[in-house]
Protein backbone atom coordinates (compact mmCIF):
# COMPACT_ATOMS: atom_id res chain seq x y z
CA UNK A 1 0.00 0.00 0.00
CA UNK A 2 2.75 2.40 1.10
CA UNK A 3 4.51 1.96 -2.36
CA UNK A 4 1.34 2.25 -4.20
CA UNK A 5 1.04 6.09 -2.63
CA UNK A 6 4.60 6.39 -3.49
CA UNK A 7 3.98 5.37 -7.09
CA UNK A 8 0.86 7.53 -7.76
CA UNK A 9 2.52 10.94 -6.07
CA UNK A 10 5.55 10.32 -8.24
CA UNK A 11 3.52 9.94 -11.45
CA UNK A 12 1.63 13.16 -10.73
CA UNK A 13 4.41 14.87 -9.70
CA UNK A 14 6.56 14.11 -13.01
CA UNK A 15 3.23 15.40 -15.02
CA UNK A 16 2.65 18.73 -13.29
CA UNK A 17 6.03 19.36 -14.00
CA UNK A 18 5.77 18.07 -17.46
CA UNK A 19 3.28 20.73 -18.12
CA UNK A 20 4.55 23.38 -16.43
CA UNK A 21 8.12 22.63 -18.70
CA UNK A 22 6.00 21.88 -21.76
CA UNK A 23 8.21 18.63 -21.98
CA UNK A 24 6.82 15.36 -23.17
CA UNK A 25 5.50 13.92 -19.84
CA UNK A 26 6.34 9.88 -21.34
CA UNK A 27 10.09 10.76 -21.74
CA UNK A 28 10.64 12.36 -18.65
CA UNK A 29 8.11 8.86 -16.83
CA UNK A 30 10.55 6.63 -18.68
CA UNK A 31 13.43 7.89 -18.02
CA UNK A 32 13.24 9.53 -14.10
CA UNK A 33 10.67 6.65 -13.14
CA UNK A 34 10.70 3.29 -15.33
CA UNK A 35 14.45 3.18 -15.84
CA UNK A 36 15.11 3.70 -11.69
CA UNK A 37 14.71 0.96 -9.20
CA UNK A 38 11.59 2.93 -6.59
CA UNK A 39 10.91 -0.03 -4.98
CA UNK A 40 14.56 -0.76 -3.71
CA UNK A 41 17.60 0.52 -2.50
CA UNK A 42 19.39 2.65 -5.37
CA UNK A 43 21.49 1.04 -7.45
CA UNK A 44 24.94 2.54 -8.33
CA UNK A 45 25.76 2.68 -12.38
CA UNK A 46 28.84 2.42 -13.60
CA UNK A 47 30.60 5.63 -15.03
CA UNK A 48 31.12 2.98 -18.54
CA UNK A 49 27.87 1.72 -18.36
CA UNK A 50 26.01 5.20 -18.44
CA UNK A 51 28.66 6.80 -21.39
CA UNK A 52 28.60 3.83 -23.32
CA UNK A 53 24.54 3.67 -23.47
CA UNK A 54 24.55 7.09 -23.89
CA UNK A 55 24.02 9.33 -27.03
CA UNK A 56 27.38 11.00 -26.28
CA UNK A 57 29.09 7.94 -27.45
CA UNK A 58 29.73 6.52 -31.05
CA UNK A 59 27.30 4.54 -32.12
CA UNK A 60 29.60 1.50 -32.64
CA UNK A 61 30.53 1.50 -29.24
CA UNK A 62 26.42 1.11 -27.97
CA UNK A 63 26.49 -2.06 -27.90
CA UNK A 64 29.40 -3.18 -26.11
CA UNK A 65 27.74 -3.23 -22.28
CA UNK A 66 25.26 -5.55 -23.91
CA UNK A 67 27.73 -7.75 -25.39
CA UNK A 68 29.52 -7.74 -21.89
CA UNK A 69 26.10 -8.53 -19.89
CA UNK A 70 26.20 -11.60 -21.98
CA UNK A 71 29.46 -13.01 -21.67
CA UNK A 72 31.73 -15.28 -19.16
CA UNK A 73 33.52 -12.31 -17.68
CA UNK A 74 30.08 -10.69 -16.86
CA UNK A 75 29.07 -14.03 -14.89
CA UNK A 76 32.19 -14.26 -13.30
CA UNK A 77 32.14 -10.40 -11.85
CA UNK A 78 35.24 -9.19 -14.18
CA UNK A 79 34.43 -5.35 -15.14
CA UNK A 80 35.47 -2.82 -17.33
CA UNK A 81 38.18 -1.17 -15.18
CA UNK A 82 39.73 -5.18 -14.61
CA UNK A 83 40.59 -5.02 -18.21
CA UNK A 84 40.78 -1.04 -19.26
CA UNK A 85 41.96 0.74 -15.82
CA UNK A 86 40.11 3.73 -14.70
CA UNK A 87 37.38 4.52 -11.95
CA UNK A 88 33.77 3.81 -13.07
CA UNK A 89 32.94 5.68 -9.90
CA UNK A 90 34.32 8.65 -10.71
CA UNK A 91 33.16 10.61 -13.62
CA UNK A 92 35.89 13.31 -13.92
CA UNK A 93 38.50 10.41 -12.90
CA UNK A 94 37.12 7.69 -15.56
CA UNK A 95 39.60 7.44 -17.86
CA UNK A 96 41.97 8.98 -16.31
CA UNK A 97 45.82 7.75 -16.69
CA UNK A 98 46.59 8.14 -13.22
CA UNK A 99 44.11 5.82 -12.06
CA UNK A 100 45.33 3.34 -14.45
CA UNK A 101 42.95 3.65 -17.59
CA UNK A 102 44.66 2.17 -20.47
CA UNK A 103 41.71 2.20 -22.83
CA UNK A 104 41.74 -0.16 -25.93
CA UNK A 105 44.96 -1.55 -25.54
CA UNK A 106 46.89 -1.81 -28.61
CA UNK A 107 47.10 -5.32 -30.71
CA UNK A 108 49.90 -6.31 -29.90
CA UNK A 109 49.47 -6.04 -26.00
CA UNK A 110 46.42 -7.83 -25.56
CA UNK A 111 47.92 -10.81 -24.69
CA UNK A 112 49.91 -9.41 -21.42
CA UNK A 113 46.26 -7.52 -20.40
CA UNK A 114 44.68 -10.72 -20.29
CA UNK A 115 47.66 -12.78 -18.73
CA UNK A 116 47.25 -10.21 -15.93
CA UNK A 117 44.39 -12.96 -15.11
CA UNK A 118 45.63 -15.95 -16.93
CA UNK A 119 48.90 -16.43 -16.29
CA UNK A 120 49.50 -19.74 -17.29
CA UNK A 121 47.73 -19.45 -20.42
CA UNK A 122 49.97 -16.09 -20.94
CA UNK A 123 52.82 -18.28 -20.66
CA UNK A 124 51.61 -21.56 -23.09
CA UNK A 125 50.85 -18.59 -25.56
CA UNK A 126 54.06 -16.80 -25.48
CA UNK A 127 55.80 -20.15 -26.23
CA UNK A 128 53.27 -21.31 -29.17
CA UNK A 129 53.40 -20.69 -32.61
CA UNK A 130 50.55 -18.29 -32.52
CA UNK A 131 52.79 -16.00 -29.78
CA UNK A 132 55.90 -16.17 -32.05
CA UNK A 133 54.32 -14.66 -34.35
CA UNK A 134 52.26 -12.10 -32.94
CA UNK A 135 56.05 -11.30 -31.65
CA UNK A 136 57.67 -11.26 -35.03
CA UNK A 137 55.11 -9.53 -37.56
CA UNK A 138 53.03 -7.90 -34.80
CA UNK A 139 49.85 -9.18 -36.20
CA UNK A 140 49.69 -12.86 -35.31
CA UNK A 141 46.87 -14.09 -33.34
CA UNK A 142 46.03 -12.78 -29.94
CA UNK A 143 43.62 -13.73 -27.36
CA UNK A 144 40.60 -11.43 -29.32
CA UNK A 145 41.11 -13.04 -32.70
CA UNK A 146 40.12 -16.38 -31.20
CA UNK A 147 37.74 -15.77 -27.76
CA UNK A 148 36.44 -12.07 -29.36
CA UNK A 149 37.02 -8.91 -27.03
CA UNK A 150 33.75 -8.62 -25.28
CA UNK A 151 31.44 -10.94 -25.45
CA UNK A 152 33.76 -13.92 -24.35
CA UNK A 153 31.87 -16.95 -23.66
CA UNK A 154 32.98 -20.14 -21.85
CA UNK A 155 35.85 -21.75 -23.70
CA UNK A 156 35.06 -24.96 -25.55
CA UNK A 157 36.33 -26.91 -28.47
CA UNK A 158 34.21 -25.51 -30.54
CA UNK A 159 36.30 -22.49 -30.83
CA UNK A 160 38.23 -24.46 -32.93
CA UNK A 161 36.26 -24.37 -36.23
CA UNK A 162 37.42 -23.97 -39.94
CA UNK A 163 35.58 -20.87 -40.31
CA UNK A 164 38.17 -19.41 -37.78
CA UNK A 165 41.16 -20.90 -38.06
CA UNK A 166 40.88 -20.89 -41.47
CA UNK A 167 41.64 -17.21 -41.70
CA UNK A 168 45.14 -17.79 -40.65
CA UNK A 169 46.08 -20.91 -41.79
CA UNK A 170 44.75 -24.25 -43.23
CA UNK A 171 42.16 -26.14 -41.32
CA UNK A 172 44.31 -29.29 -40.80
CA UNK A 173 46.76 -29.13 -38.30
CA UNK A 174 43.35 -27.59 -36.04
CA UNK A 175 41.59 -30.09 -36.88
CA UNK A 176 44.40 -32.50 -35.57
CA UNK A 177 44.43 -30.31 -32.48
CA UNK A 178 40.64 -30.65 -31.89
CA UNK A 179 40.33 -34.80 -32.40
CA UNK A 180 43.49 -34.97 -29.54
CA UNK A 181 40.91 -32.26 -27.12
CA UNK A 182 38.03 -34.63 -27.39
CA UNK A 183 37.66 -37.31 -25.32
CA UNK A 184 38.99 -35.23 -22.39
CA UNK A 185 36.76 -32.58 -23.45
CA UNK A 186 33.69 -34.68 -23.32
CA UNK A 187 34.55 -36.50 -20.07
CA UNK A 188 34.66 -32.71 -18.13
CA UNK A 189 31.28 -32.10 -20.02
CA UNK A 190 29.83 -35.28 -18.56
CA UNK A 191 31.57 -35.00 -15.04
CA UNK A 192 30.02 -32.00 -15.08
CA UNK A 193 26.66 -32.74 -16.08
CA UNK A 194 26.66 -35.47 -13.22
CA UNK A 195 27.74 -32.90 -10.52
CA UNK A 196 24.92 -30.62 -11.45
CA UNK A 197 22.90 -34.03 -11.09
CA UNK A 198 24.18 -34.38 -7.66
CA UNK A 199 23.26 -30.67 -6.74
CA UNK A 200 20.08 -31.04 -7.66
CA UNK A 201 19.53 -34.04 -5.48
CA UNK A 202 21.01 -32.14 -2.71
CA UNK A 203 24.19 -33.79 -2.40
CA UNK A 204 27.34 -30.93 -1.43
CA UNK A 205 29.78 -31.06 -4.36
CA UNK A 206 32.13 -28.44 -3.30
CA UNK A 207 35.16 -30.31 -3.10
CA UNK A 208 34.69 -32.37 -6.61
CA UNK A 209 33.91 -28.72 -8.22
CA UNK A 210 36.89 -27.48 -7.38
CA UNK A 211 38.97 -29.85 -8.49
CA UNK A 212 37.28 -30.49 -11.85
CA UNK A 213 37.68 -26.36 -11.69
CA UNK A 214 41.58 -26.46 -11.34
CA UNK A 215 41.97 -29.29 -13.71
CA UNK A 216 39.81 -28.47 -16.25
CA UNK A 217 41.88 -24.78 -16.53
CA UNK A 218 45.13 -26.79 -15.90
CA UNK A 219 44.15 -28.83 -19.16
CA UNK A 220 43.08 -25.33 -20.92
CA UNK A 221 46.32 -23.94 -20.18
CA UNK A 222 48.37 -26.43 -22.04
CA UNK A 223 45.91 -26.36 -24.69
CA UNK A 224 47.39 -23.03 -25.71
CA UNK A 225 50.76 -24.41 -26.45
CA UNK A 226 48.98 -25.17 -29.49
CA UNK A 227 51.51 -28.41 -29.57
CA UNK A 228 49.62 -31.26 -30.65
CA UNK A 229 51.93 -34.29 -29.41
CA UNK A 230 52.49 -32.50 -25.58
CA UNK A 231 48.34 -32.87 -25.66
CA UNK A 232 48.47 -36.46 -27.09
CA UNK A 233 51.29 -36.98 -24.81
CA UNK A 234 49.37 -35.61 -21.90
CA UNK A 235 45.80 -37.00 -22.39
CA UNK A 236 46.49 -39.93 -19.69
CA UNK A 237 47.59 -37.65 -17.18
CA UNK A 238 44.36 -35.56 -17.29
CA UNK A 239 42.22 -39.32 -17.85
CA UNK A 240 43.79 -39.84 -14.41
CA UNK A 241 42.86 -37.19 -12.77
CA UNK A 242 39.21 -36.97 -14.19
CA UNK A 243 38.85 -40.92 -12.91
CA UNK A 244 39.58 -40.08 -9.60
CA UNK A 245 37.05 -37.60 -9.74
CA UNK A 246 34.38 -39.80 -11.34
CA UNK A 247 35.11 -42.52 -9.26
CA UNK A 248 33.63 -40.74 -6.21
CA UNK A 249 30.92 -39.49 -8.32
CA UNK A 250 29.80 -43.04 -9.02
CA UNK A 251 29.84 -43.79 -5.13
CA UNK A 252 27.84 -41.11 -3.93
CA UNK A 253 25.12 -42.23 -6.99
CA UNK A 254 25.33 -45.84 -5.81
CA UNK A 255 25.05 -44.36 -1.68
CA UNK A 256 22.05 -42.22 -3.41
CA UNK A 257 20.40 -45.37 -4.96
CA UNK A 258 21.29 -47.60 -1.71
CA UNK A 259 19.22 -44.81 0.26
CA UNK A 260 16.32 -45.20 -2.14
CA UNK A 261 15.87 -48.42 -2.03
CA UNK A 262 16.45 -48.72 1.69
CA UNK A 263 13.59 -46.04 1.86
CA UNK A 264 11.11 -47.98 -0.45
CA UNK A 265 11.84 -51.93 1.17
CA UNK A 266 10.93 -49.61 4.71
CA UNK A 267 7.94 -48.36 3.04
CA UNK A 268 6.72 -51.73 1.74
CA UNK A 269 7.73 -53.12 5.27
CA UNK A 270 5.55 -50.79 6.87
CA UNK A 271 2.34 -51.05 3.95
CA UNK A 272 2.80 -55.18 4.36
CA UNK A 273 2.56 -54.33 8.42
CA UNK A 274 -0.31 -52.40 8.06
CA UNK A 275 -2.13 -54.80 5.45
CA UNK A 276 -1.44 -57.55 8.30
CA UNK A 277 -2.68 -55.51 11.51
CA UNK A 278 -5.89 -54.39 9.64
CA UNK A 279 -6.94 -58.20 8.63
CA UNK A 280 -5.71 -59.32 11.78
CA UNK A 281 -8.06 -57.02 13.96
CA UNK A 282 -10.84 -58.11 11.19
CA UNK A 283 -10.52 -61.55 12.08
CA UNK A 284 -10.42 -60.41 15.81
CA UNK A 285 -13.81 -59.02 15.56
CA UNK A 286 -14.79 -62.09 13.24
Amino acid sequence: MRYSVMILLLSAAVLIGASMTGANYRDIFGKEFLTKPWAGGQVKESVCISCHTSDIIKPEYRDIPQEWKQSWHYQNNVSCKDCHGGDPDDAEAAMSPERGFIGTPDYAEIPQVCGRCHIGILKNYLESGHGRALKASKTGPNCVTCHGSHNIQKASIKIINEARCSRCHSYERAKVMKQALFLTEKKIRDIDEDLKRLKRAGVFTDEEDKTLFRTHVEYRTLFHTVNVELVKKSTDKFAKKLGLIEDKIDKTFRELEFRRNFSAFFMMLFTVMGIVVFMLSRTYKD
